[in-house]
């Protein structure tokens, strides 16, 4: 996976949405992260150096004095909407994992520069397609704006066929609006419980 996109979350005011993408594939993987998370991502994507380390930076340094290399992050769980991740670092020929939020995981990938990986099972629980489509049905009641409250905005989901719901969430993505993307989402995978 890769860093695709670093924005606002339009679901929660204070925090911001990490977003992680296949390198070969469609799917993305939206993650919501807090701002002090987003700003240690934002600092090491743009090689920026703050007067004083930031706590990653710390960290980092720490790893670097006593020879411990992160070699990859793996996002290895997702329980009740919570994503959870694993440090996976080397020592003298010694591999060892340690346990951290994905967020915070994430960080330090960026500053390792090393590779982030999921599970396939991850992916099709909470990853989205991203794929070129047409323009949707400009009279879908969705897509107008001040359609109302959430639960008015669920309800219209309900009467949306899946490949209109699929259509309606690659243009949500396009928009960087994953809240509208996760509540999508949410409505496909409640379908294909449906019909397991």
């Amino acid at each position: 996976m890769e860093i695709v996109a670093l924005s606002h979350s339009l679901s929660q005011s204070h925090n911001y949405a990490v977003v992680l993408g296949e390198q070969d594939g469609t799917r993305r993987l939206p993650i919501v992260i807090g701002s002090f998370e987003a700003q240690a991502i934002a600092v090491a994507m743009e090689r920026m150096t703050p007067n004083r380390p930031l706590t990653h930076d710390l960290f980092k340094n720490t790893l670097d004095t006593f020879d411990i290399v992160l070699k990859e992050v793996i996002i290895n769980k997702l329980y009740d909407g919570i994503f959870y991740a694993r440090l996976v670092c080397e020592k003298a020929g010694e591999t060892f994992e340690i346990d951290s939020r994905t967020s915070d995981a994430i960080a330090m990938a960026v500053r390792f520069n090393c590779p982030i990986y999921t599970y396939e099972f991850i992916l099709d629980s909470a990853g989205i397609s991203y794929e070129e489509t047409e323009e949707g049905d400009p009279a879908d009641p969705v897509k107008q704006p001040g359609s109302g409250s959430r639960s008015k905005k669920r309800s219209s989901l309900e009467k949306l066929s899946i490949p209109k719901l699929r259509t309606l969430l690659d243009e949500t993505l396009k928009e960087e609006n994953y809240e509208r993307a996760a509540e999508i989402r949410d409505e496909l995978n409640k379908r294909k419980q449906a019909d397991s």
